[in-house]
Parts: C-alpha cells; sequence; structure tokens
C-alpha cells in the first residue's frame, strides 16, 4: 500500500501541462468532436463585436467547448486531459445537471498549433455558438486566441498554461470573461518572494534576509520576476537580480554574484531545465544558500537527481512550491472521488482498465477545469438567476473556488491571478527504504498568499 501511496504521490504532485508525456498513452475510441459538426471554413471573416450575452443553450443542452491536442505529440497530454473534463460533464448530468439541461462538449483537435487553435476557437464561438470554453489547451493555442476572447466576453474556464498574459488585477468588462486556474508565472513569482521571506517557523518560508533571483530570459522567467518585483512593494527586504539565458550550461558568473553579496536564499526563477544547470553551477563555487522554485520542479525524481548529483545537500536545500497536496485527509479523498468518476466515465466509453486515466495528472487538470465551469453553474443557480455571461462571470466571481486536490482561488474583484495558494516541499536526501524512490516531503501545507504575507515580518 505505501508503495502505491508513493507512486500516487509522483503522479500528481505536479501538473505541468507542457511538452512532457508518456508517448504510450492510448486515445478512446470515438469521434474527437463528439458534437459531429465540422469546422467552419478558416477564411470565414470573425466577428469580434458580437454582442449576444447568451448562446449555447438550445435544445435542453448547454454546449461548451475547447481546443486540444488529441493527435500528434501532444495527445499524450490532450487525450487525457479531455478525457477529464468528459468524465466530470458525464457525472454532473446523471446527477441532474443544471435545471435538467445536460453540459456537452464540442472538441476540435487543433495539434498545438496556434493559428490553427484561433480558427478552431471562432468557429466554437461564432458557428457552433458554445456557451464557454472549458480548458483552454496549451500556451500556443491560449497566447494567439486571449484577445479575441476578451473582445468578444465568451466564459474561459481554465487555461491549461502559466502564461504572464493570463494575469489581471482587477479585470473589468470583457477582460473579466478569463478564468485562469493553475499557476501563472508572475502569480507564483510573488509567492516565491513570500515564501523566501517568512517566517520559518511552522513551515511558512525560509525566513531570507537578503533574497538573491536567478531569472531565465524566457517567458517563465521573465514572468516570475514580474511578480517578485511587484511582490517587493509589500516586503521590505534586499534583492539582488541576476538574468540569464535558459539554454547556457553554465551559470557561475550570476552564481558567484549572489554569493558574494551574501545572499542567504535563492529563488530559481525558471523551468526544470535551467534549474539543473543553477544547482550545478552553486556546487561547483561552493554556495551553500536555501534555494526555493517553482512547482514545474516539484517531482522527487527530478530533485533526487540533483541529490544524486551532491547538487542538493543539507547545506544547499531546494524547496518547490506545489497547487496539489494529497498527503492531507482533504486531499487524499478528493483524488479518490477524481478516480471513481474517472473509472466511471472510462466504464461506459469501454477503455481498457490498462489504459486508466485514474492516475494521470493530465486528466486530473481537465477533472479540474470542468469543475470550475460546474462551480460557476452552481452559482447561477444558488442566486436564481439567467444563465447569460454576464451573470454567469459574476456568479463565478461571487464564491470562491475550491480546487480539487488543492486549495481555494478567489476571482472577486476582477483578480485573475491564477491560484496563489501554495503549499512549500523539498526533497529527502535518502531514497526511501521500501520504494527505492526520493520523496516529496510537504513543509507546510497549501496556504493562501495573504497567509503566507502575515508570517513575513
Amino acid at each position: 500500500m505505501k508503495k502505491i501511496f508513493a507512486l500516487l504521490l509522483a503522479l500528481v504532485m505536479v501538473f505541468a501541462l507542457v511538452a512532457c508525456g508518456n508517448p504510450g498513452v492510448e486515445q478512446p475510441s470515438g469521434d474527437p468532436n463528439p458534437s459531429g459538426g465540422t469546422p467552419a471554413d478558416p477564411g470565414k471573416p470573425s466577428d469580434p463585436a458580437k454582442t449576444d450575452t447568451v448562446q449555447g443553450i438550445r435544445d435542453g443542452v448547454i454546449y461548451v467547448g475547447n481546443t486540444a491536442a488529441t493527435t500528434g505529440a501532444f495527445a499524450a497530454v490532450g487525450v487525457p486531459f479531455n478525457a477529464g473534463i468528459e468524465a466530470v460533464l458525464k457525472n454532473y448530468n446523471d446527477n441532474g445537471g443544471f435545471r435538467g439541461m445536460k453540459v456537452k462538449l464540442i472538441h476540435y483537435d487543433d495539434g498545438f498549433d496556434g493559428a490553427q487553435g484561433l480558427t478552431y476557437t471562432k468557429t466554437l464561438v461564432e458557428d457552433d455558438e458554445v456557451f464557454a470554453l472549458v480548458g483552454h489547451f496549451g500556451t500556443n493555442t491560449v497566447s494567439a486566441t486571449l484577445d479575441y476572447l476578451k473582445s468578444v466576453g465568451i466564459p474561459m474556464m481554465h487555461a491549461a498554461t502559466g502564461i504572464s498574459e493570463l494575469y489581471q488585477e482587477g479585470a473589468t468588462g470583457k477582460n473579466a470573461c478569463i478564468f485562469p486556474v493553475q499557476p501563472i508565472y508572475d502569480a507564483e513569482g510573488r509567492v516565491l518572494l513570500a515564501r523566501a521571506v517568512a517566517s520559518t517557523e511552522g513551515g511558512y518560508g525560509l525566513g531570507g534576509t537578503k533574497i538573491g533571483v536567478i531569472a531565465t530570459t524566457d517567458d517563465a522567467g521573465a514572468g516570475m520576476l514580474a511578480g517578485v518585483k511587484r511582490q517587493m512593494q509589500d516586503i521590505d527586504v534586499d534583492v539582488v537580480i541576476q538574468e540569464v539565458d535558459p539554454s547556457a550550461t553554465d551559470y557561475t558568473a550570476a552564481v558567484s554574484v549572489l554569493k558574494n553579496q551574501g545572499c542567504d536564499v535563492v529563488i530559481g526563477a525558471m523551468n526544470q531545465a535551467p534549474m539543473q544547470t543553477l544547482m550545478n553551477s552553486m556546487r561547483d563555487v561552493n554556495y551553500n544558500a536555501k534555494v526555493i522554485t517553482s512547482y514545474v520542479s516539484a517531482s522527487a525524481v527530478f530533485l533526487g537527481s540533483l541529490v544524486d548529483t551532491g547538487a542538493i545537500t543539507a547545506e544547499r536545500p531546494v524547496y518547490a512550491t506545489s497547487w496539489l497536496d494529497v498527503a492531507t485527509e482533504q486531499g487524499y479523498a478528493e483524488m479518490m472521488e477524481f478516480a471513481q468518476i474517472q473509472l466511471a466515465w472510462e466504464a461506459e466509453e469501454g477503455i481498457a482498465a490498462e489504459n486508466t486515466y485514474s492516475v494521470n495528472s493530465y486528466a486530473m487538470a481537465g477533472y479540474v477545469a470542468a469543475k470550475l465551469f460546474i462551480h460557476g453553474l452552481e452559482q447561477v443557480e444558488a442566486q436564481g438567476l439567467e444563465l447569460t455571461w454576464e451573470n454567469y462571470i459574476a456568479a463565478t466571481e461571487s464564491a470562491p473556488y475550491h480546487i480539487p486536490m488543492g486549495g481555494d482561488i478567489n476571482f472577486a474583484n476582477g483578480d485573475r491571478l491564477g491560484v496563489t495558494a501554495l503549499s512549500l516541499n523539498t526533497v529527502s536526501l535518502q531514497p526511501n527504504a521500501e520504494t527505492g524512490f526520493y520523496e516529496l516531503i510537504t513543509v507546510s501545507p497549501i496556504m493562501s498568499l495573504d497567509d503566507v504575507m502575515a508570517h513575513v515580518k
């Protein structure tokens, strides 16, 4: 049982919806576009001035849509992602749906191509006339479609990317139609600085007194650095910043600057590959300081490999955030609920047991996306409102959304920050004697940015 639980933890601690994936995952049988519709002519003019505030509700069905890569290299991500959405919608429909109406997903395969994603997004909005987008998938398509979606004002529930363009404080008007959930680089940068400085007592933070930041010059690093600078407005602490090329194989010069200036905590504002370069460079110059980095590196396998090479030691520990925590009683119960709903859908679809998505992190992300959409419907129903875009958006803002297996996210006052309720984790310095694997150790549970800031001196 302990080995199974350790495996589950390894599978679900990270929602990194990027290029990685298991190429052995099989697609479920059936038409990837369950609506049976055909994409519109890509040359058809778009109508961003569309003024309809309600659409996609007809014949007792609420139609929603997305475009996601379900063939090609990214199918290992897109297929289970959509499977998670479908599983939630089936469960919701089987339990009565929205005022007796069922929710149906229309999907197009964009091949992880932004231009194709834009074409299909316009098809969903203008021809299929969906009520909302659910699980807007991938950096390429999200980047290519955000301006269009805001011009229309259609609700977009959960973007499967963390790009900075999603980050909005106090969004108003049609800009408020965007509802990101998974961590956005900018918001995570804010959390990283708060955690770096917050008191070590109770595991709130690392107790840093002078903070070094090494940020890559790509989207991830630039976004996290912007978040660090934003949080510096609320934290009185010395910060030393160095920017580096994400493709470089040596960060010795930047690391030496932080070492020479006495930084006792280093923020690695970067993705996983440059994080390895950072830690190797700190090892090579014998720089011992605490290091904190993004959730995308919260992998026991990845961090364990750095323990093996001596880059991580007791004197040079690495901490990473995470937006899931299934080690708690509530988190584990919510993971089991996800698995049951997923297995029920798979049984109806005829998916073989060996191809189950019930322990697949991408299916869990789709599950979270669909649950967010349903959260909005539930708020509309609870308030007795007509189902329009304006009412749906306002209702979604009216109550925090509890992320399954995670914390809460609050969209009130137009804040579109992505989740800022993150846990803090480190890696064991020895493999588990029973499983043979390194383990992520929770230093503090998921807590809001406000809670962390309350422990910043």
